[in-house]
């Protein structure tokens, strides 16, 4: 009997394809560094039962089309704003994801982004290594204090609640905003809920965690940057969408704010002349808020049982349209 075809877009962990291989064919994309291209995946999913995808994969209403025998999409993240859901769903095509597994490894990350945009290390670690430090200074790479510091997190999911644990052992006074109030999160941490425009007027750190979507696009924007402090400090380990990236180049260049910390962009991967990067109140990374050996391997995993479920019929282990049972 002829194996489920699956169509992986990214090389991932060696026991995830071995699970896989299991109870399917595996095409593979291999080339690490390159996404695979359009043409290849439209091609690859025409007899594909299953797609295995992450966060840079644009899994369209073209692509799940080309796809007749199509029964299940799991992507190797918590995000899917990427997958057109409405469509899948209609086509009785199951969708997971990897919830949970992530959420401590990428406060970690948060908050070191936090951190390093604080107290200028980046910064600093280019000056000495160019060969810049000839003699100490008492105001030489003065940033930010963060301990005693109010933090604004947008967005309390698990993330956020993980970056709020983080937070109070910096004695830090804890502003959050949400779609709806997390009481238990305020009675553990001491955390205040407040309206966004609030937060963003309070705060010392403005923390963006909400997800991807419509509803949140350019959530933030020329109006919110203004709102926020001359010395305060913006992180985004969440959606570059999020974000209107021409607002928050105006607002770092103009001094409306102090500094940025990005683990995120609109267009991923960024291209080196994009505006952003050309600030020295800059910190940006390459969208590794998860990517810690232990959790990668987890959400891969995960993602690969996802599917294994899906090919055989049952329920995902995490699904993001459980609609799809009911048809």
């Amino acid at each position: 009997m002829d194996f489920p075809k699956v169509v992986i877009t990214r090389r991932i962990p060696r026991q995830a394809i071995e699970l896989l291989e299991q109870h399917a064919t595996v095409f593979l994309w291999d080339k690490e560094e390159d996404a695979i291209p359009q043409e290849v995946l439209l091609e690859e999913v025409k007899d594909a039962h299953a797609i295995y995808t992450n966060v840079s994969d644009r899994i369209d209403r073209e692509v799940i089309a080309s796809a007749p025998l199509l029964k299940v999409i799991s992507t190797m993240a918590v995000g899917f704003d990427n997958i057109d859901i409405k469509y899948a769903t209609e086509r009785g095509i199951a969708v997971g994801h990897t919830p949970g597994v992530l959420s401590e490894t990428t406060a970690d990350l948060t908050f070191a982004l936090l951190m390093a945009t604080a107290r200028r290390v980046v910064e600093g670690h280019d000056y000495v290594k160019s060969g810049k430090w000839t003699s100490w200074s008492p105001m030489l790479m003065t940033g930010q204090d963060i301990y005693g510091a109010t933090i604004g997190i947008i967005g309390m999911g698990r993330i956020g609640e993980a970056v709020a644990r983080r937070a109070t052992g910096f004695g830090m006074n804890i502003l959050y905003y949400n779609r709806n109030p997390r009481p238990e999160v305020e009675e553990q941490l001491g955390a205040k809920y407040c309206l966004m425009d609030d937060l963003l007027q309070e705060s010392d750190y403005v923390v963006l965690l909400a997800p991807g979507g419509i509803g949140t696009n350019k959530l933030m924007g020329d109006r919110e940057f203004g709102l926020m402090k001359p010395h305060a400090i913006f992180i985004n380990s969440s959606r570059g969408t999020n974000v209107d990236e021409a607002a928050l180049y105006r607002a770092l260049s103009e001094g409306q704010i102090w500094a940025a910390g990005l683990d995120v962009f609109d267009v991923e991967p960024t291209p080196t002349d994009h505006p952003l990067l050309s600030l020295p109140n800059v910190t940006a990374l390459p969208h590794i808020g998860s990517a810690s050996i232990a959790t990668r391997t987890n959400m891969a995993m995960i993602a690969a049982q996802n599917i294994i479920a899906g090919l055989l019929g049952n329920e995902l282990l995490h699904i993001v349209n459980p609609s799809v049972y009911e048809n």
